[in-house]
């Protein structure tokens, strides 16, 4: 498994908007790329994902931007990472999907597996609320406890 620049870049542009985004006021691409030194258009290309996800809105005009579509305790890296690309696979050999002719009595394909289930699960288990709360000393900005 390999976290892409992209999977990076949307964990970290969502981690910034959350910050950036109190009393749900939306956060532009601009605000993002200068905060957290991100090309503009890659986060364009980031968030275009992430809003056909369902997982942020993006409102139009003055003072326009992106802001998340659920709770933030209830939205977990896992789909933020699904949703720019990132698949969460150990090996090409612990998804069933992937033909092989080995696969019934292939012990290695049970451990790669349960291994990816493992990763996915854990990282399901991480919403962006909890890291905020988390790691909220090293956000000065951050609220005392995170927006819903």
């Amino acid at each position: 498994m390999r976290i892409t620049t992209r999977g990076r870049y949307a964990l970290r542009a969502s981690l910034a908007m959350a910050k950036l985004g109190k009393d749900d006021s939306p956060v532009s691409i601009r605000q993002l790329s200068e905060r957290e030194q991100i090309s503009p258009v890659f986060l364009e290309q980031i968030f275009y994902k992430l809003r056909k996800a369902g997982i942020v809105d993006s409102v139009r005009g003055p003072g326009g931007g992106f802001k998340f579509c659920r709770p933030l305790n209830e939205l977990t890296v896992k789909e933020i990472l699904d949703a720019a690309g990132e698949g969460l696979t150990l090996s090409p050999c612990g998804v069933k999907a992937t033909p092989c002719a080995n696969m019934s009595d292939c012990v290695s394909f049970s451990i790669w597996a349960e291994a990816t289930n493992m990763v996915n699960s854990y990282f399901a288990g991480i919403t962006i609320g909890s890291l905020l709360e988390k790691y909220k000393d090293r956000f000065k900005d951050v609220p005392e406890s995170c927006p819903d």
